[in-house]
């Protein structure tokens, strides 16, 4: 049974004809577009201070009020380069606030980072930041950990650099992410709380494979001639992966110990947090099957093992993705996110690892942590209680588990930024007509008050109709949410080619609450061009609870596919859908379902265009590709199942497949070996290479890139 859960999102102009109506170009429409930030909604750049709302433009700051919204300028770029005495200009768009008891904003003027006192017009402090890279600045200390030349260094508050470690290669990688950014890893330091120690990850990846990547000299390039080779560690599934250690850094004395986490080659090591008084360091421990997890800590001074605070267990996989996080009221008690009842939710323990209840509970996810609200012992959160295709925020006061919804209109898809004690929150939100609106939220009382509303970027163009609804899964009761996409000037009586958009893997969603349903702007693109688009979240995608994302452990491609049918049925049961003119397309995992569904239903399918497709995962990496297969020695029957080489053969239908030659991510080999089975089985794809490119096109090559993915279909659907 199918239920329309929105009405259609339709811009109608009504002052302006259809035939006036002016059309976009993909210079409009696309990221790498000339005219793109034309076309984007505007937004508002803001920051707090304490609990005073700034307003940040590159040439002017404005303190706003959070009860009216009224703005007074505070100062400009001129005069802070005038208070700072640098010869630079300053930006004050990514300026910053640290302190919120202290008016010294966080600038960069040329090689300098500076804390300018906007009271007493003067600087305050300043630090080079000259050559570094992946710099972590800590705000109470003013230390800063940075890589320069593959190692770890640290500039201290006094401007003193210390080079820490000796041995950073290729092979050696100090302070950066690891674990090929997965189990929510980001970045590689933290800083203890008063920012005089650091952890760091020091991983060591000599015996990983090198896979042989290639770059090609720019082509106006006269002195570099030869292709060089520019090789990637890769560890695929079921291979030998890369040692990660944790190492704790006294930047007083310099000594570093490493935590005693015993061999770690058959572990992950993730989300990272000092406790309250920085003598405990605490990690969650995975084993490399990724259905063992246990949260340890560990003495900050020696690296001894303290204990295991926490273990969680599956017969398929636990997937860590944020630290724990210590009461800023009560030093001995940490909220830890699990989706242990089926759903990520918060649960409140004691330093010791002794629970004490669960804080959020029910079918729904929390879906970010903000921070907290110190007067009245409260979390703010971001979930899709309210509708599954929504993000709204929420408090949760901690005493008695109650929560206080505190965005503003509670339909469409929320982001927010929390003042300094929480008091207050910046609401940043779009709905399916509305392209952005701003609210100012009291976090005690939940009363919003409108700070902004951006115009309509796309007034006077003639614009598709965007709609959402929602069907059954394969399995007869889940509920799929999906988005349509009709042409601009649609005609039911008309039969339109169709496209089907498809991504389908974990950690990932197309369809939501926002501004047109969350639509890719490539689709407004296709509309105008004629095209009926569609988009369906599958199971197996994200924010829907443990098991709606793990229906796909063990054999990947196979339940998404089931359930992208469910969608094909319910467009061949309308009547503007031609049937006999049904294209999909793809990226990455969508690259991977795009020719899945291609080869697996040669008859539903005319044309397709996979970009950066897997084709076999055990050519993928360990990290992902064992949570979701296990390995192929102990998954045989469902890498079998998922490869595509197998059905080269079958493959009737046009078929494009796009990579990057550089792709770092799903690397060349996927895409080389299916077109050796398709000539060995005498099938015909189309292949088009971007050189110097990695998983995605970036600048303007985005441009030329889905210029290509729109011929495609013109040439073989429409």
């Amino acid at each position: 049974m199918r239920r329309l859960i929105y009405c259609v999102a339709v811009v109608l102009l009504s002052a302006v004809s259809a035939n006036a109506q002016k059309e976009f170009s993909l210079e409009d429409l696309n990221f790498g577009g000339k005219n793109y930030q034309n076309m984007v909604p505007k937004n508002k750049s803001l920051a707090w201070q304490g609990n005073q709302l700034m307003h940040m433009e590159k040439d002017s700051c404005w303190t706003v009020d959070t009860k009216t919204g009224k703005e007074k300028l505070a100062f400009t770029a001129e005069q802070v380069q005038a208070w700072a005495g640098v010869d630079k200009p300053v930006n004050l768009k990514w300026a910053s606030f640290p302190y919120a008891d202290k008016p010294l904003m966080l600038v960069y003027a040329g090689e300098d980072r500076m804390l300018v006192d906007v009271k007493k017009h003067c600087p305050e402090w300043s630090q080079s930041n000259k050559g570094e890279t992946n710099s972590d600045w800590h705000k109470g200390s003013r230390n800063v950990a940075f890589v320069k030349d593959d190692n770890l260094w640290v500039t201290t508050a006094n401007g003193e650099s210390k080079q820490i470690t000796s041995d950073g290669s290729r092979d050696i990688v100090y302070a950066q992410s690891v674990h090929r950014n997965e189990f929510g890893i980001e970045k590689g330091t933290f800083w203890s709380n008063n920012g005089d120690k650091l952890a760091f990850y020091r991983m060591d990846q000599s015996m990983v494979a090198d896979y042989p990547l290639v770059t090609i000299p720019e082509i106006y390039d006269s002195v570099h001639v030869e292709a060089t080779p520019a090789p990637e560690k890769y560890p695929m599934a079921g291979r030998t992966s890369h040692k990660v250690q944790v190492g704790i850094l006294d930047v007083a004395t310099g000594k570093i110990v490493y935590l005693e986490t015993g061999d770690p080659t058959d572990r992950y090591f993730t989300n990272i947090a000092w406790s309250p008084d920085d003598k405990l360091v605490y990690m969650f421990e995975l084993n490399r099957d990724q259905n063992d997890c246990r949260l340890v800590s560990y003495d900050a001074a020696t690296g001894a093992k303290v204990g295991e605070i926490y273990r969680e267990t599956s017969e398929k996989y636990v997937e860590p993705q944020n630290p724990i996080v210590f009461l800023p009221w009560d030093a001995s008690k940490f909220v830890m996110q699990s989706q242990k009842d089926g759903y990520n939710h918060l649960y409140l323990y004691n330093a010791d690892g002794t629970p004490v209840k669960q804080l959020t509970s029910g079918a729904w996810v929390v879906m970010e942590m903000l921070g907290f609200d110190t007067e009245h012992m409260a979390i703010v959160i971001a979930s899709n209680e309210v509708s599954p295709i929504q993000r709204n925020l929420f408090s949760v006061d901690v005493a008695t588990g109650k929560r206080t919804r505190v965005d503003e209109g509670g339909k469409g898809w929320h982001s927010g930024i929390l003042s300094g004690n929480g008091a207050w929150l910046v609401d940043y939100y779009q709905e399916p007509d509305v392209p952005r609106n701003i609210a100012v939220v009291n976090t005690g009382d939940g009363k919003a008050m409108r700070y902004y509303t951006a115009p309509d970027p796309w007034q006077g163009y003639g614009v598709p109709e965007y709609s959402c609804g929602s069907l059954k899964a394969d399995d007869g009761v889940t509920d799929l949410y999906y988005r349509m996409v009709k042409p601009v000037n649609f005609d039911p009586t008309k039969k339109y080619p169709t496209v089907v958009y498809v991504y389908g893997g974990p950690h990932a969603h197309n369809v939501d609450a926002r501004w047109h349903y969350c639509s890719r702007s490539w689709e407004t693109y296709m509309a105008q061009r004629g095209y009926v688009l569609f988009i369906l979240d599958n199971r197996g995608s994200e924010n829907r609870g443990r098991e709606f994302e793990q229906a796909t452990f063990r054999h990947l491609g196979q339940v998404e596919m089931r359930d992208q049918m469910q969608g094909v049925e319910y467009l061949k049961s309308l009547p503007y859908v031609d049937t006999t003119r049904i294209g999909v397309h793809g990226w990455s995992y969508g690259g991977f379902m795009t020719i899945s569904l291609i080869t697996n239903y040669p008859e539903v399918f005319k044309v397709g265009v996979a970009g950066g497709p897997v084709i076999d995962w055990k050519w993928y990496e360990v990290m992902y590709g064992e949570r979701y297969m296990d390995t192929p020695q102990s998954n045989p029957e469902g890498y079998a199942q998922s490869s595509l080489i197998h059905k080269a053969k079958d493959l009737k239908g046009r078929l494009q497949i796009i990579i990057g030659l550089n792709d770092p991510t799903v690397v060349p080999q996927h895409a080389y070996s299916f077109l050796k089975a398709c000539i060995a089985a005498g099938t015909q794809p189309d292949f088009y290479v971007y050189p110097g490119q990695g998983h995605n096109m970036a600048g303007h090559q985005s441009v030329h890139l889905h210029e290509r993915i729109t011929r495609y279909f013109d040439d073989y659907l429409k």
